[in-house]
């Protein structure tokens, strides 16, 4: 939010505030692509440990990420979406984060 002065005419100043939208409210996808070095049991076990995920469901998404080349592993807002993104970085798998649609 940004606050702006502005003369009235007189020795009066008025104070309006105005806002920059961001869409907050629109969620964001944290997406695992494919990629040619780790193994399917390690991107399951990553998982598991960033997101907590049960070992069924990380494995669902892992398969997700090998057959298809990508899975969405987690929604929601953004400045959590990109602390998930730099962890699964820290264990070198290839992520990224994209507006829901």
């Amino acid at each position: 939010m940004k606050s702006v002065l502005a003369a009235t005419g007189g020795d009066v100043l008025v104070e309006t505030d105005t806002r920059t939208e961001e869409t907050l409210d629109i969620p964001w996808n944290v997406i695992v692509h494919n990629d040619p070095i780790n193994l399917m049991d390690y991107v399951t076990k990553v998982l598991m440990k960033i997101f907590g995920f049960p070992q069924k469901k990380a494995e669902v998404h892992m398969l997700e990420v090998h057959q298809k080349g990508r899975s969405i592993v987690w929604s929601g807002a953004r400045e959590r979406a990109e602390f998930y993104v730099q962890q699964l970085h820290s264990h070198l798998l290839l992520a990224t984060i994209a507006k829901a649609r």
